[in-house]
């Protein structure tokens, strides 16, 4: 059997302290325990380190060879204890982040200077990914899901939630007019994804209350994508108010459907697995989002 820290801090403590019940009082054991973990290490050792006297303890030349390298054990481990505390007040290293590119573009970047300012020594490596990313594949620190989480291995802290909402651009309005139900979409030009299909779902009823599923004249992947061609006036689109927000307050993209609409809202989480130690610069970002962002981030 190896030997034990604990052992090396009992027997270190009474040769400091010059007595077994000194050496006791100083790690907070009994006499009795303290004399038990000596005599413990001793038979791991094979070895006697002190010589017990009844006026004093001495130590043996085995003892005072294993005494030294035990104070730089020690010593190493609270240096190690120290830098970790350190690095929780300071956190370094490297973080690599992940979320969909709008919200990296939308939400993230416009954060980072004020994230930077707190942790300079913090190196975020943030990645771009549309669709699901394997946290463990990817090495990944922290992801930014935006919708319903299906993995029960990751713990989630909430950020908030976006309305989905149907918008469009003045000039496209202008030349084609704005639909008035649900059945006149089927005129227009519609942006929606190609992958995965449910992102066409968009928050209307049809007249026998199902939702509207469209089929898009324009797809793509990218929710960015789809933002800047309705921006440029091509189409009527499907989007999250995380990203379209200040496009609606400019009156770039204007809402459709007033008082039809549904309030449908896509939950957004960080999300890390559950059997992962965080490290400071994991938590200190993430609360920096949290925090920079406030209450109700993204309603309009």
């Amino acid at each position: 059997m190896k030997t034990t820290l604990d052992e090396m801090q009992a027997f270190v403590a009474v040769v400091d302290q010059g007595s077994i019940t000194a050496g006791a009082e100083e790690v907070g054991l009994t006499v009795s325990a303290t004399s038990r973990t000596l005599g413990r290490l001793e038979e791991k050792l094979q070895t006697t380190l002190l010589r017990r006297t009844t006026r004093r303890l001495e130590l043996t030349e085995e003892g005072a060879v294993f005494l030294e390298n035990a104070r730089a054990i020690l010593a190493s481990v609270d240096a190690a204890e120290e830098q970790l505390a350190a690095r929780r007040m300071h956190p370094v290293g490297r973080l690599r982040v992940d979320a969909a590119t709008p919200f990296m573009l939308h939400v993230i970047v416009p954060l980072l200077a004020g994230f930077y300012a707190r942790y300079p020594q913090v190196e975020l490596e943030l990645n771009s990914n549309e669709g699901f990313t394997d946290l463990l594949e990817k090495r990944t620190d922290v992801a930014f899901r935006i919708g319903a989480l299906k993995d029960s291995t990751l713990h989630a802290r909430p950020v908030g939630s976006s309305r989905l909402r149907l918008l469009a651009s003045p000039a496209y309005l202008q030349r084609h007019g704005a639909p008035t139900t649900p059945a006149e979409l089927a005129g227009h030009v519609l942006l929606g994804f190609n992958q995965p299909d449910s992102l066409n779902d968009w928050p209307l009823r049809n007249d026998d209350g199902t939702t509207v599923r469209i089929k898009p004249t324009i797809a793509s992947s990218s929710g960015e994508t789809l933002r800047q061609i309705a921006l440029a006036g091509l189409g009527i689109v499907c989007l999250s108010d995380f990203m379209t927000r200040q496009d609606q307050k400019d009156g770039q993209l204007l809402p459709l459907f007033a008082g039809q609409a549904l309030d449908v809202r896509q939950p957004i989480n960080a999300v890390y697995y559950r059997n992962t130690a965080l490290a400071s610069r994991i938590t200190c970002f993430v609360d920096h989002v949290i925090d920079a962002l406030g209450k109700d981030p993204f309603d309009v």
